[in-house]
């Protein structure tokens, strides 16, 4: 696992944006992964000023989604697939029909789940999947003591998930309880991780994922067993980790072609 501290999430999001432009520029009909919530949107955003400048062609790139509700009604402005079109595939001007999601309003939700996984693995796998992570190291909906070598499927939210989220709704009792999730496994499938994380309250998820054991307690710390996986955070959310200052030295020593 790599870990990379940067000054502040405008130069995270340059960052991570430049790795995917390079994932494009080498294989243009990729696999991209996207998350939801406030971390990844500033790679979202530096990516969509490379596309709109001309250095970035997007027009065979392909969008795949981590997670989603379970519930609500098609076209709910907090359902992920809308957030999605919102924040990343409307700015990158990319059409629905290069989008992939499961479906969260489906009857039959473990069939959904597994139709998901197949037109993953249809579409030759994620090149790249950018990962938030949760106060208590979850990734996806990925929730404490999941499997690490779990599929898509559904999960139940702990509360504190549910609290962290009512902030997008109308109040707690409108955050659904239920989710699809890639799972772990699924994940770690991906043949690159980017995790992405700013300020204090994600120093402890942060060191438990990087320094702490490989535990479904804390899911995140999953990804130390990829074989290609960055963390990127900023200073803030960095300053728990004991090797922090080795892992500046090791980024600021590494070959500018390497990149990420």
């Amino acid at each position: 696992m790599e870990v990379v501290i940067v000054a502040d999430a405008a130069a995270q999001g340059e960052l991570v944006a430049s790795a995917v432009a390079e994932l494009i520029a080498r294989k243009p009909d990729a696999l991209f992964g996207v998350a939801t919530g406030s971390s990844p949107l500033p790679v979202y955003q530096a990516l969509a000023t490379k596309v709109g400048a001309g250095q970035v062609d997007v027009s065979r790139l392909k969008v795949c989604q981590l997670d989603e509700y379970v519930g609500l009604p098609a076209g709910h402005p907090e359902s992920y697939r809308e957030v999605l079109k919102r924040e990343v595939l409307a700015p990158l001007g990319i059409g629905d029909e290069a989008f992939l999601g499961p479906d969260g309003g489906a009857e039959d939700l473990p069939a959904a789940c597994a139709a998901y996984e197949q037109r993953l693995a249809d579409a030759g796998g994620v090149d790249l999947q950018l990962l938030g992570i949760g106060t208590d190291g979850h990734i996806g909906f990925n929730e404490p003591v999941s499997s690490l070598a779990s599929r898509t499927r559904i999960k139940t939210l702990t509360e504190r998930t549910r609290v962290d989220n009512a902030r997008f709704f109308n109040g707690l009792d409108e955050v659904p309880r239920h989710v699809i999730t890639q799972g772990i496994g699924t994940i770690l499938q991906a043949r690159h991780l980017v995790l992405l994380a700013t300020g204090a309250g994600k120093a402890e998820a942060v060191a438990a994922t990087v320094e702490g054991p490989v535990s479904s307690l804390v899911p995140a710390s999953a990804l130390q067993m990829h074989p290609h996986a960055t963390v990127v955070v900023d200073e803030a959310a960095a300053q728990q980790l004991k090797l922090a200052d080795y892992y500046k030295a090791t980024y600021a020593s590494k070959p500018a072609w390497q990149g990420i």
